[in-house]
């Protein structure tokens, strides 16, 4: 059986420096990890046409490099790098800022896909710092792509392969179960494994549709579950009682106002509550401008 207690600093791709950095996260264990699912998705799967770009939208194309980098020093640290590519509809500037290692990285001729914000330059248009690989990859486009809240010095793709590794480690041995087989008939849900590994990685948004229903699913039934087990604990415990001599009517008839149903209805409940032995539980809650607050607080002083 898998260890999900692991630390997280022992798993592959982590190491104690990254391990720091997931801990800040609140990753400390493969428990942890795994169940750190996305902030939510960028669609890369869809090939456009570079005449079919639109100015302001994210888009993936696969064009072919028809130049060398250009390198453009502005003054000290500041650099710009571009690139020209083209497929059979058009052409489209690659624009990086500050990316030396960028200089030696693309080859004439060869094909590569790019994922990035579309932007339009004296009729051009330019994608700035993109997301790229060659043509025959799929690592970081051509599906969809999870994104996840980080922290300084952790990039998604880092984050992504950590967890990728992390559930690599669980599929050998399998998750135990922990909804009944009833359950996952009757509601038509995911078994634990599938729905842990589509969150993260799904090949559509059927896929997430359906790992996110089981999860749900079992995060609220935890909750009902907790919720009833505390109210059954509250129910068994002796409360105040009060005496049935005392009137309610008469503290009632003394105020200044008069009561409305809902609020006759509330204290009668209340009355009830408190003339049984058992502990009462109650939410004290009121319109804007009531005085809620107040008068809970004078009823706990």
């Amino acid at each position: 059986m898998i260890d999900l207690k692991k630390e997280v600093q022992y798993l592959k791709g982590v190491g104690p420096a990254r391990a720091m950095l997931l801990n800040k996260l609140g990753i400390y264990t493969l428990e942890d990890l795994i169940t750190y699912y996305p902030r939510g998705y960028e669609d890369r799967g869809k090939v456009c046409k570079i005449a079919e770009l639109k100015e302001g939208e994210d888009a993936l194309i696969e064009a072919f490099a028809v130049s060398k980098i250009n390198e453009h020093v502005i003054r000290k640290n500041m650099a710009i790098y571009k690139l020209v590519v083209r497929d059979d509809t058009g052409t489209c500037v690659m624009t990086w800022f500050n990316q030396g290692y960028l200089k030696n990285k693309f080859v004439q001729g060869r094909a590569y896909k790019f994922y990035g914000r579309v932007s339009k330059q004296y009729g051009k248009f330019e994608m700035n710092s993109p997301i790229f690989e060659e043509a025959e990859m799929s690592k970081n486009t051509g599906k969809i792509i999870p994104i996840y809240p980080s922290t300084y010095n952790l990039t998604q793709n880092v984050i992504r392969q950590i967890i990728e590794n992390g559930l690599k480690m669980v599929n050998m041995s399998k998750l135990q179960e922990t909804l009944p087989e009833y359950l996952l008939n009757e509601y038509k849900l995911l078994d634990i494994n599938s729905a842990i590994n589509e969150i993260h990685f799904p090949k559509d948004f059927k896929e997430f549709e359906d790992a996110r229903k089981r999860l749900v699913f079992e995060e609220l039934l935890t909750m009902q579950l907790a919720l009833l087990q505390l109210k059954n604990k509250y129910a068994k415990q002796d409360g105040i009682q009060f005496s049935k001599n005392v009137k309610m009517s008469d503290v009632i008839n003394d105020l200044p106002f008069k009561l409305t149903k809902a609020q006759l209805k509330v204290l009668e409940e209340i009355d009830n509550d408190m003339e049984s032995p058992m502990a009462m539980n109650r939410l004290l809650q009121g319109d804007v401008g009531s005085r809620k607050n107040h008068s809970l607080n004078n009823s706990i002083v």
